[in-house]
């Protein structure tokens, strides 16, 4: 797709009929068609004042603290343009008000990217950072990102990554977990279960079907008491049982600690004392302590995750031709961060 440049090359631009998704396609990003049209607005009253190709300094900040994600995206996004890149690691924790990224080069370069680069910095620094507080929140146990099915397909794939920025060990959808170098990981839904009509017949099916590789995990809470159904499945596949998953749901007082100690005594009373429990459904850093304390191993987090809010981003200039500038409120130059790396 040709670069959007002009507001006549705007005008111009058709999407197609057919339209299967309503998700920006990868050219359509990189070509400026997700930006704001301001920044259009902007480069051609600069093109006409022969001011285009001013050599700027911007730098990035947020309004909270979080930890810093989607930089490589950004990267990406400015892999043909000629600027200096300094940034922050990805990953990396930062403060409100701190500069975590800083970039030097000709303002139409990178202007009109703005509204692209903050919003991957945005978005994905807040799953991130939810991730983190949930990861630290586990005392050291099992985190995994269950939240592609809260947000639009497009985007899931950034969330699951962003969330293993931020420290979770693993993902389930797909695309996130190979974008990040993993195999996703996930058991079975209760669909299975509300087919076959029985926990233990599907976790026959299971171990029969599975590689072997794969850890024989079931979810206990669609039909029968958790702990009854806990003993039952252990009691069939015995040693091959790695662990047991909660997912009850609110109407029935979700996963409590009480009902994770009642599960656990009777595993460990019926001679099954190393299975594990993993639970998942509607989990938050205060409760993912109260179960970890309770003796939970693993925790799926979902929409915690991905209904963080996104962290409030500003690109500000701060020179121009060399000179310190910046809008009244601001501190005009550059302000100094050790932690930023060059990295173009």
């Amino acid at each position: 797709m040709e670069e959007l440049k002009t507001l006549s090359q705007v005008k111009g631009y058709q999407t197609a009929g057919d339209r299967p998704l309503y998700s920006a396609q990868h050219d359509e990003i990189l070509a400026g068609a997700t930006t704001d049209i301001y920044f259009i607005r902007t480069m051609e009253i600069l093109e006409h004042m022969n001011l285009a190709h001013t050599e700027v300094v911007a730098e990035i900040f947020a309004r909270k603290p979080g930890i810093l994600a989607g930089v490589q995206e950004v990267f990406n996004i400015l892999a043909d343009k000629n600027v200096e890149i300094w940034s922050l690691k990805e990953g990396e924790a930062f403060e409100p008000k701190e500069t975590i990224m800083r970039i030097k080069g000709g303002y139409d370069e990178f202007g009109k990217f703005e509204t692209v680069m903050l919003g991957c910095l945005a978005s994905s620094s807040a799953w991130a950072t939810a991730a983190r507080e949930c990861k630290e929140a586990c005392d050291g146990k099992q985190l995994l990102c269950f939240g592609a099915r809260h947000v639009h397909p497009a985007v899931a794939p950034v969330m699951e990554r962003a969330a293993l920025v931020g420290g979770a060990d693993n993902a389930s959808c797909i695309l996130g977990a190979k974008l990040y170098g993993k195999e996703p990981s996930g058991t079975v839904p209760h669909a299975a279960f509300l087919i076959a009509g029985d926990t233990v017949a599907v976790a026959k099916a299971y171990d029969e079907s599975m590689p072997v590789s794969d850890p024989r995990i079931i979810l206990i809470d669609t039909f029968k008491d958790e702990a009854e159904e806990a003993v039952r499945v252990a009691e069939f596949l015995g040693d091959k049982l790695y662990g047991i998953r909660l997912d009850t749901p609110s109407e029935r007082g979700g996963v409590t600690p009480a009902l994770v100690e009642e599960v656990k005594a009777r595993l460990c009373k019926a001679g099954f004392r190393d299975v594990k429990i993993i639970v998942s459904g509607g989990l938050y850093p205060e409760k993912i302590r109260q179960l970890a304390q309770a003796g939970v191993d693993s925790f799926g987090v979902g929409s915690y995750i991905s209904g963080a809010q996104p962290i409030d981003m500003t690109m500000d200039i701060k020179e121009v031709n060399g000179k310190p500038i910046a809008k009244r409120g601001r501190i005009p130059g550059i302000i100094d961060n050790p932690k930023l790396i060059k990295v173009k």
